[in-house]
């Protein structure tokens, strides 16, 4: 009889462990691990930030859907590695941003605001009641608060709504003009062409820009001229037309992710693999001054 009920409880408590607050108390209680297999929060590295880092900003497409178990905690934990001022996330669904913020504050102490740009409902994508499904598309987190908000769908998306979302925050003690994108799918190449026109002229309009996002596209590809018009990559070996020195960012070893800077430059940056999404996060370090 007791070993039912002990099986009996060990379910209930899985089964709750989902919730921030529970997930706080078992990090306290059990450390980084539980017998019964519960979704607990894993310690950071050695040397990794105790704050937000205020000059830092990431850009990840976080993968929807990929549906990795305890995707949003593990993600926090990835996040809270590097700890970022401002993280551009694509392919992000509201409630798994909330979820990750959650996270991000109660089990690492790290406070964002958010902003979404959603660019299309999708219960597929996102869950949710069929008459409320779930938001689909770009999010901002930032460390300092947001003003001036922008969401722009671009006239053709592709085979899927597409847009990018710009802000106004402050990064390294600056007010910077903050851009998150995703371009059309990898093979729709005239439509990426008509989309970064639309994207490189919004940017062109600010003396200090970071475009954050994932591109779809390699660094020499002829949809991109306009954008390396207007912008560098943060990462200063990558450079059309010689492009050898650029670090893939997706499993699929292609560099589509990127950390455009105009008006700014870059004093490091990296690229991280991720057990949960098939695209890596890329930080940089910006000398905003």
């Amino acid at each position: 009889m007791w070993g039912h009920l002990e099986e009996a409880a060990v379910g209930r408590v899985g089964a709750r462990v989902v919730a921030a607050v529970v997930i706080v108390a078992c990090v306290a209680l059990l450390g980084p691990s539980a017998p019964n297999g519960a979704l607990i929060a894993r310690p950071l590295p050695a040397g990794a930030p105790r704050e937000v880092v205020a000059d830092r900003v990431m850009t990840w497409n976080i993968c929807n859907p990929c549906n990795a178990s305890g995707q949003n905690l593990g993600r926090a934990a990835d996040i809270a590695t590097y700890a970022p001022q401002v993280i551009g996330m694509q392919e992000a669904c509201v409630r798994d941003v909330e979820m990750i913020r959650e996270h991000l504050e109660h089990v690492y102490g790290l406070v964002y605001h958010v902003e979404y740009g959603s660019v299309l409902r999708s219960r597929s994508r996102c869950g949710g009641w069929p008459w409320s499904p779930g938001g689909f598309g770009q999010a901002i987190l930032s460390a300092a608060p947001m003003t001036d908000r922008e969401n722009v769908e671009y006239p053709d998306g592709g085979s899927e709504d597409r847009g990018y979302l710009a802000v106004t925050t402050t990064v390294g003690g600056r007010s910077v003009r903050v851009f998150n994108t995703h371009l059309a799918q990898r093979r729709q190449e005239d439509v990426r062409a008509a989309q970064t026109p639309v994207l490189a002229a919004a940017v062109a309009r600010h003396e200090r820009a970071v475009v954050l996002g994932d591109f779809n596209a390699v660094p020499e590809a002829p949809e991109l001229t306009r954008i390396w018009a207007v912008a560098r990559d943060a990462d200063p070996a990558c450079r059309p037309p010689s492009t050898a020195g650029c670090r893939p960012t997706t499993d699929w070893f292609s560099k589509f992710d990127y950390i455009f800077l105009r008006g700014i430059t870059a004093r490091g940056h990296g690229v991280h693999p991720s057990d949960f999404s098939d695209h890596d996060l890329q930080h940089a370090d910006l000398d905003v001054g």
